[in-house]
């Protein structure tokens, strides 16, 4: 089968990323004797470095990892609300929405400590050995990608007139970040010379980590966060408005782990991390398929896929959130699946239809455009609410107060910017599988260049999580101090046997679980190449999503029935999706998903890595 590139196969190690430098980075640890842990935190700080439009140390990381022999464990670098960030206090201030850039879209930062908490636990090399490439690409300077450009261009008046410590990075002279021209970052580099200064004599390796741990929570990284939380920041809203972190959200959190959800299906153990992200909703969409499925890239299977996608968003809006107990156990057993199946018809929903779970009804937001409760005690997948998104039933009312207005994704799995600052978000992603058999999957993201101002002193800014909670009390993700903003990031990982095997992910917020499913079924369903998994292959297949479904970023609009397909999907099955009422748009040829994937075969010990050939930035590397 021809593919964009081979499947990589060998026996010491594999990575996968968004960025080739980070990929490479990562690559170097492992060859320098490092594990697959050490190796993935010091591509994680390259990504910092590489791709500030899509991720930075302030901003958050899921990590699924399996040690070699262990239990797969979620660590979740996932920042909680303020103490100080009510939804009275966000209505006090005559918001509706938590604005989408700004200080008070901020939780606690959490991909900083989650990366070294990995570090101290399963690494082996030292602070200086991980964060020694990201040090030299922001002191030195890496050719930028093109779409850091696009992204400094998309807020360029932004930076020039409100947000200026930003345009001291990202308009040097004035002029944004060029394809190829060296971008340097020397406030980063420099903050990470001073935490390895500042914590040179803590003691071992261990104690030194923590040390910077510390350092990050109450020293000079602390302080410099706090200032910046306090200013006044022109946001999404039109106004300007000040930050709820204080001293005591930084120092009273730290990253934890906690076990996995998990979905088995047809031999394969998928995990995913808990419902406060939306990685449940992959295994409902499993969960959801017949026994037997439809021919593979059929119009009857890819409309099969999207209706199931329908249905667990649609759970995902009424249940998901760290804010109450979420019946999961529930949403995936057999009999509640068993009803929701019959929901799916012939042709295609324009409406939300969240289930009734437990004698409970399910509850949506108020801007999701609920129309009523189902009768509490109705039977699993049974009377389930009406809820009309856009033109069908109740409108959905966006930021500006239209009614049906609506978003459309961005199609290349890049953050959608406006002028004010505003975007959809987006990620990156880095897997690693290393020759004992440590694996893992992760996806950073948050702090983005477009999403805060760039604290002066430190060279990145703070995030935007926050956003994906809502300002109307008593829902499972209202915005609650102390609690984890539902996020969309999902990494996966998956075994076979009780064994791990394949480690993946993508960018796209709230595509991620779709991308990610049609590459999962594409592994799953086809045959292998040269003895392993298909992984390019299922990467560089056609794929789509929808956006039938309340988008988890500011200002939070859906466009009901919307389908977006690659150009290369076959003339026949568009015209048959659109027949089942699909709202299709077909967009380029490669545009959809920016998936990696790492896997392991536990009869031979080969490895296997591919990357997606889309916007010809992600990189595979193993030898």
């Amino acid at each position: 089968m021809f593919t964009t590139r081979p499947t990589l196969q060998g026996t010491f190690g594999m990575l996968s990323s968004t960025h080739w430098l980070a990929s490479q980075s990562a690559m170097a640890v492992l060859e320098d004797g490092g594990n697959a842990f050490d190796a993935a935190v010091a591509g994680a700080f390259v990504l910092h470095v590489v791709e500030p439009h899509l991720n930075g140390p302030a901003g958050e990381v899921p990590i699924l990892l399996a040690p070699a022999g262990g239990e797969v464990r979620v660590l979740c670098g996932q920042g909680v609300a303020p103490a100080g960030a009510t939804v009275a206090h966000y209505r006090g201030l005559g918001l509706d929405l938590v604005p989408g850039t700004g200080p008070l879209a901020a939780a606690v930062p959490g991909a900083f400590d989650a990366w070294l908490l990995l570090l101290r636990d399963h690494g082996t090399k030292s602070l200086e050995d991980v964060l020694k490439y990201a040090i030299g690409y922001a002191e030195h300077g890496h050719p930028a990608v093109e779409n850091v450009g696009v992204a400094v261009e998309s807020v360029r008046e932004l930076l020039e007139t409100e947000w200026t410590s930003s345009a001291e990075v990202y308009l040097p002279g004035g002029t944004s970040p060029r394809p190829g021209e060296l971008l340097r970052n020397p406030a980063l580099a420099a903050t990470w010379k001073r935490l390895l200064a500042e914590t040179a004599h803590a003691g071992d390796r261990e104690a030194r980590i923590d040390a910077a741990r510390e350092v990050w929570r109450t020293g000079f990284i602390a302080e410099a966060l706090l200032r910046q939380s306090r200013r006044p920041t022109l946001d999404t809203s039109g106004e300007r408005h000040t930050g709820t972190l204080t001293e005591a959200d930084l120092a009273d959190w730290s990253a934890s782990y906690e076990e996995p959800v998990t979905y088995d299906w047809n031999g394969w153990t998928v995990c995913k991390a808990g419902p406060w992200s939306q990685g449940p909703v992959f295994l409902q969409q499993l969960a959801l398929l017949p026994s037997e499925l439809p021919a593979y890239g059929s119009a009857e299977y890819v409309h099969l896929l999207i209706e199931n996608c329908k249905l667990a968003m649609a759970d995902r809006e009424a249940w998901y959130g760290d804010a109450a107990q979420v019946p999961v156990v529930e949403l995936l057993s057999g009999e509640y699946n068993a009803g929701r199946r019959g929901l799916v018809g012939e042709l295609a929903s324009y409406e939300l239809r969240p289930g009734a779970v437990g004698g409970r009804a399910p509850r949506l937001p108020v801007r999701a455009g609920m129309r009523g409760d189902a009768g509490a005690g109705s039977a699993p997948g049974a009377g389930e609410p009406t809820v009309g998104l856009g033109g069908v039933g109740e409108p959905m009312i966006g930021a500006a107060g239209a009614a049906g207005e609506t978003a459309v994704s961005a199609m290349s799995g890049e953050p959608r910017v406006s002028a004010d600052g505003a975007t959809r978000g987006d990620t990156c992603h880095l897997d690693v599988v290393d020759r004992w058999g440590n694996m893992i999957a992760a996806t950073p993201s948050g702090g983005w260049l477009q999403s805060n101002p760039v604290v002066p002193e430190l060279g990145f800014p703070l995030g935007t999580r926050l956003q994906m909670a809502w300002l109307e009390e008593g829902l499972p993700n209202s915005l609650t101090p102390g609690r984890r903003p539902r996020t969309t990031l999902t990494p996966s990982l998956v075994l076979r046997d009780g064994v791990p095997v394949l480690a993946f992910g993508t960018p796209g917020g709230d595509q991620q679980d779709q991308w990610q499913l049609h590459f999962f079924l594409a592994v799953a369903l086809r045959a292998p190449v040269r003895g392993a998994l298909d992984l390019q292959g299922a990467i560089d297949a056609p794929n789509w999503h929808n956006d039938g479904f309340p988008s988890s970023f500011h200002p939070r609009t859906s466009r009901p029935g919307s389908v977006t397909v690659e150009s290369r999907m076959p003339e026949a099955v568009v015209a048959e999706l659109r027949r089942r009422g699909h709202d299709v748009t077909v967009g380029p040829a490669w545009s959809e998903g920016r998936l990696c994937a790492v896997a392991r075969d536990p009869r031979t010990g080969v490895l296997s890595a591919a990357a997606n050939p889309r916007g010809m930035q992600g990189y595979a590397v193993g030898r």
